[in-house]
């Protein structure tokens, strides 16, 4: 009974010596998850319904989960590689019996033919000692193989976010486009209508009515595009958002869509939050530590043992005080001759921190292209929409001429149509630049990392 005391307390004081800290802390919530989601900036487009689906596709969403489980599994890496920095406790129970067999001679000893039975019950420890940190620079760089991780799966949160506004809103443009084009195709038809008694009366030239006839056919194909499209897109929109029993996407009407600001100019320090350079850096972090590891690999290793436990011949007195058995050791090693495999895997981690750095200089660039790419298209789409806005109120100005001068007799009924005809295509260019502006916005908002852009705004 002393030897198990024994035995179990040094078990005991070997576990809470080298118990990981991350243990004795609470464990880390999933707080950061909202923080990628951001609700506070699309809450910014004042439109309640697409913040719901926000939450509805952290909820559902695949890529969102799958994204998560990635995370956690490279935590696990973490705690396992940790795990190699703590010594090995294992039981390795072992029976045999040696049956009759020749006789055995120990120097001037005979002993004749015999038989027994051997029962063996002991725990066996080896500990590595990290003398020069090897072990733990390697979960180091697992940890920063955590970051990396952290930082695909905010890019798969900004990427699907973005997404679904787009899709969001150019399912609202597209209610708009087929509202306008109904209106078209049904003006289209009386004009023909309108033109075939004129060419049956010999008012119009046969060309005159083929040309009416095939503009309709040409707005019945548009419409029709833009139903299918509208269809596309509310499938993308289920899919984004994960829920396959959503049978209808709800939107607001283009009527209560507001259109958030740009600033004339970003600084560069806008790019800072994206996760393609914060991965980038954490990279070059992994694989500095990466070389240190690759360094130190030639250093020589020391790795105690020990096994303590209890042998006998009979299962009645296993556990009887003369059967108890320990041993402990050091076990230096060191590699004499490898063929060049660790001088080669040195070079090759060397050169991968050097590519690495070169990645980083490349991210940075393409960073400020997009963003500069995406600043610059809603800048044009803003000034496209203006100068629609301004077409459009022109052309409005123009049918309420159109509709006094019909008032006096001075206009036909078909030259009113065509002219509502050109109001509705203003209207229609009108609804795209005003859409396409927000979508602009969403980019931007995505270049920059997925974070409120107008804090790096610099009105130049």
């Amino acid at each position: 009974m002393k030897n198990f005391k024994i035995i179990f307390a040094l078990i005991i004081v070997l576990l809470m010596s080298f118990a990981p800290a991350d243990a004795r802390q609470k464990k880390e919530d999933d707080s950061y998850k909202l923080q990628y989601l951001n609700l506070d900036w699309w809450k910014t487009y004042k439109d309640d319904t697409l913040v719901n689906y926000m939450q509805l596709a952290y909820k559902n969403n695949q890529d969102l989960k799958i994204s998560a489980l990635k995370t956690k599994q490279s935590e696990q890496v973490v705690k396992e590689s940790f795990a190699a920095e703590l010594p090995q406790i294992g039981f390795n129970g072992n029976y045999f019996r040696d049956f009759r067999s020749s006789d055995v001679r120990l120097g001037d000893v005979l002993i004749n033919d015999y038989d027994q039975s051997n029962f063996v019950l002991p725990l066996t420890m080896t500990y590595e000692l990290d003398i020069w940190g090897e072990n733990h620079l390697k979960t180091k760089s697992l940890k920063k193989q955590v970051e990396i991780m952290k930082q695909d799966e905010h890019a798969t949160y900004i990427a699907l976010t973005s997404a679904l506004a787009s899709q969001y809103y150019n399912l609202i443009k597209l209610d708009k486009l087929i509202e306008n084009q109904q209106k078209l195709v049904s003006l289209q038809k009386k004009i023909a209508e309108m033109t075939e008694i004129k060419y049956n009366n010999g008012l119009c030239p046969v060309t005159e009515y083929l040309v009416e006839k095939q503009l309709y056919t040409q707005f019945q194909e548009l419409l029709d595009v833009y139903l299918e499209q509208r269809k596309v897109v509310e499938r993308q929109i289920i899919v984004l958002i994960g829920d396959r029993n959503i049978a209808e996407v709800q939107r607001s009407a283009y009527s209560t869509v507001s259109m958030p600001a740009i600033p004339a100019n970003l600084a560069s320090e806008s790019i800072q939050n994206r996760p393609d350079l914060l991965k980038t850096e954490n990279y070059i972090q992994k694989i500095g530590i990466d070389v240190k590891v690759a360094r130190r690999d030639f250093l020589p290793k020391f790795t105690i043992y020990g096994q303590a436990g209890f042998s006998a011949y009979s299962l009645s007195n296993i556990f009887g005080s003369h059967t108890f058995k320990a041993l402990a050791g050091v076990m230096p090693s060191l590699d004499l001759f490898t063929g060049g495999a660790k001088m080669a895997h040195l070079r090759y981690t060397k050169m991968e921190y050097e590519k690495a750095q070169q990645m980083y200089e490349k991210t940075i660039l393409t960073s400020l292209q997009e963003v500069n790419n995406s600043l610059g298209e809603a800048i044009t789409y803003k000034k496209n929409y203006d100068m629609s806005c301004e077409r459009n109120n022109l052309e409005k100005d123009k049918y309420s001429l159109m509709l006094q001068k019909q008032a006096i007799g001075a206009l036909s009924e078909l030259d009113r149509l065509r002219a509502e005809e050109s109001l509705i295509l203003t209207d229609k260019q009108e609804a795209s630049n005003k859409i396409n502006y927000i979508v602009s916005t969403i980019n931007i908002y995505k270049a920059v990392g997925g974070v409120d852009y107008m804090q790096y705004a610099e009105n130049i």
